[in-house]
């Protein structure tokens, strides 16, 4: 065996209850190490170059040489140890050829009933104001994700805003069209939606049932702190319609469990009471965070110690999380979910997330944006629906978006699951849709350690919850 060095940035060990889990950072699968894999391990760690006469003074007497061979050979096979005299890797750059969308999202109203104070949407409106999406633009969206949709089964549309229930027509009338349509080329079309909910009637609920939407509701939890951001455009808390109208949907919906989203913003951070209501004082089957970290008034986000509160208070409910899991019990906390689904399956990630690769964003006029969030922005488009995609520009997003090296996402040990974070966000607060989400850096590395520790416990309790609870969420998604 000549000189071998490990490849720290590829290999990163938690300890867990006695467990010795080694995570191989580049595919996100969890290794628990044995004995001599443990030691092999220490013994690079604290050596910058390792060789036989090294291995044989220090391991020797602790474990035979077969054994030690065999943990040499799996490491250098996981690219965790190499040749000393082997120059740094580059990461590859997969080359964009081809757009093989699943999901168009249609905005189909900038106008919005509500004046949700942190709101991102550049293009937002009053009611009175807003911009509907014609007919023939859906419709071409529509077509434009039946072209590139043409190696897969199942093709989602994703209803935005504005409020999209206030385009109510439109929507019906893309179903109308849409099942049908995606049918006759062997396909299923599943039907996503998003809503504040202040405008849901039971027949509303009722054809949405009927046409097994998934159904999303934007709530802040308990009427004081949802009241605090989410009021009508003139200045009323909406607490008391979107209870009355959420308690109204849940005692009516059957063919999907409904999901709330909630947004953290400065004084309205209290996660676990907002989950309990939300769960248990509404009956939501799950409830999911997402921090303002990045919004246009910027009273309203997260600073960073609020933020490290924030991400302590969902490690709380996830210590809750896990210990119902290990009794096979579900409290439906969407973040936990995700966290446990990257590690269960193994995520490996070269871009932060499906926006303009499986997925693109279509506004009122038929421009195609890299998702919703960006509809409306100074950011640039990349086709029109009548047109087609402008494969080039967004091939070479794609291709850019995938070297961090300039960054230092390059050896983060959460670069498979991360990938340098929202482009939207880094947009929003950096300018440059590239630029890491530095404010999230450690406390996400935190966050994924504690997701490992609590994989490995409910691997150890309850093995079955993977099987009974996640995948078939995974499957509705």
């Amino acid at each position: 065996m000549g000189d071998l060095t490990l490849i720290r940035h590829n290999a990163h060990r938690v300890d867990v209850d006695g467990h010795a889990m080694l995570m191989h950072v580049p595919t996100t699968s969890l290794f628990e190490l044995d004995a001599a894999s443990r030691d092999v391990y220490d013994l690079f760690r604290r050596h910058a170059q390792v060789d036989s006469d090294i291995m044989r003074s220090e391991l020797g007497g602790r474990h035979g040489p077969e054994a030690l061979a065999e943990c040499v050979e799996s490491f250098l096979a996981l690219d965790l140890l190499r040749d000393a005299a082997t120059p740094e890797i580059p990461r590859p750059i997969a080359r964009v050829e081809e757009i093989p969308l699943s999901t168009i999202i249609l905005n189909v109203n900038t106008g919005c009933n509500l004046a949700c104070t942190y709101c991102y949407k550049e293009d937002l409106a009053v009611p009175a104001k807003g911009e509907k999406m014609a007919f023939e633009t859906a419709r071409a969206s529509f077509e434009l994700l039946m072209r590139q949709a043409r190696d897969r089964d199942r093709v989602n549309v994703v209803f935005f805003g504005g409020e999209p229930l206030s385009n109510m027509p439109l929507i019906r009338e893309v179903v109308a069209y849409a099942g049908p349509r995606a049918a006759r080329e062997g396909k299923v079309v599943d039907f996503s939606l998003t809503t504040n909910a202040t405008l849901l009637t039971e027949e509303m609920v009722d054809w949405f049932d009927a046409h097994h939407f998934a159904l999303t509701v934007s709530m802040d939890g308990p009427k004081a702190l949802h009241d605090v951001n989410r009021r009508t455009v003139g200045g009323k808390g909406t607490y008391d319609v979107v209870a009355t109208k959420v308690r109204m949907l849940l005692s009516r919906y059957r063919s999907r469990p409904v999901g709330a989203r909630v947004t953290l913003t400065r004084g309205v951070t209290d996660v676990i009471a907002i989950h309990d209501h939300l769960k248990y004082g509404l009956g939501f089957a799950e409830v999911g965070f997402g921090p303002a970290t990045s919004g246009p008034v910027s009273v309203f986000n997260l600073d960073g110690p609020a933020l490290a509160q924030v991400f302590e208070d969902m490690k709380a409910l996830g210590r809750r999380y896990t210990e119902a899991a290990c009794r096979g019990e579900n409290i439906g906390f969407s973040n936990m979910h995700q966290l446990l689904t990257d590690i269960a399956q193994g995520t490996k990630k070269a871009v932060p997330c499906g926006a303009g690769l499986g997925m693109l964003a279509v506004d009122k006029a038929g421009d195609l944006h890299l998702c919703h969030r960006f509809v409306g922005s100074d950011q640039p488009t990349y086709g029109n629906v009548a047109e087609g995609i402008d494969v080039p520009k967004l091939a070479a997003f794609i291709e850019g978006a995938q070297d961090r090296s300039a960054y230092g996402c390059r050896t983060c040990r959460i670069r498979s699951i991360c990938a340098g974070g929202c482009y939207h966000e880094a947009y929003a607060r950096q300018g440059d849709p590239f630029a890491p989400v530095y404010h999230y850096c450690d406390l996400m590395r935190d966050w994924v350690d504690f997701g490992i520790e609590a994989y490995v416990r409910i691997m150890q309790a309850n093995p079955d919850f993977f099987r009974s609870h996640l995948e078939p969420r995974k499957s509705r998604t």
